[in-house]
């Protein structure tokens, strides 16, 4: 389906409009590591992802591109060494202010992370994975996208959170197991080439917003822990 934000941000914002830029080196962690951590910090309940490209290791040519309630765009891109974010406004009064707020919680969060051992490391990783994938199926289902599409995203969504301790052991988690359970179901036994039903879209996300606040929640309170 056409993605018009993207069309727009490709063909007139980034060229067009107001456009302040930060870089964060990689080290000492890894590109993996400091992309997630960066679309986590700049992830909220009200932005959508409405692109992301990741190659082998997160290293040069990835990138994501995030759209705001309040018509900002974020882009996160990887070199070979950082990562880029630039934040495009239309006024004025509409910067970010990236050097004064983000870019010092990137790097505070950058340092405890570092400083987690090994498992709950990883754990918060597949965990931002889950938070990506939620972002994926809304973003499909705001494009009007096929059924059988949704039925995926949900269903690796689901599959990613189930081998993951904290997210399973956390409050609410079942809650979450089971919405991802129902949506999954509803997709399954829709026509899979046909366009996800327009009464069932409210709902859906509503629930996958309810579960995206969730997990941002649990990402940041186990993030930012000393």
């Amino acid at each position: 389906m056409e993605n018009r934000l993207l069309e727009q941000f490709n063909n007139v914002i980034s060229f067009e409009w107001l456009k302040e830029e930060v870089n964060e080196s990689f080290d000492p962690l890894k590109p993996r590591e400091l992309f997630e951590l960066v679309y986590h910090t700049l992830n909220n309940i009200s932005t959508r992802c409405i692109w992301i490209k990741l190659n082998q290791d997160f290293k040069e040519g990835s990138k994501a591109i995030l759209y705001s309630q309040n018509k900002t765009f974020t882009s996160i891109e990887s070199s070979d060494n950082d990562i880029s974010i630039f934040k495009f406004y239309n006024e004025e009064e509409g910067g970010s202010k990236l050097n004064s707020s983000l870019l010092p919680l990137i790097q505070a969060r950058k340092k405890k992370f570092n400083s987690k051992d090994k498992d709950i490391k990883t754990q918060l990783l597949k965990i931002i994975l889950v938070e990506r994938k939620v972002d994926e199926c809304a973003n499909l289902v705001m494009l009007k996208e096929i059924n059988r599409k949704i039925y995926f995203a949900i269903g690796d969504a689901r599959e990613s959170a189930a081998v993951v301790p904290i997210f399973m052991e956390a409050e609410g988690s079942n809650l979450v197991q089971l919405a991802l359970n129902k949506w999954m179901a509803t997709a399954q036994n829709l026509p899979p080439e046909e366009t996800f039903p327009e009464n069932k879209v409210p709902g859906l996300l509503k629930n996958l917003m309810q579960i995206k606040k969730w997990m941002l929640n649990l990402v940041s309170t186990h993030l930012d822990k000393e």
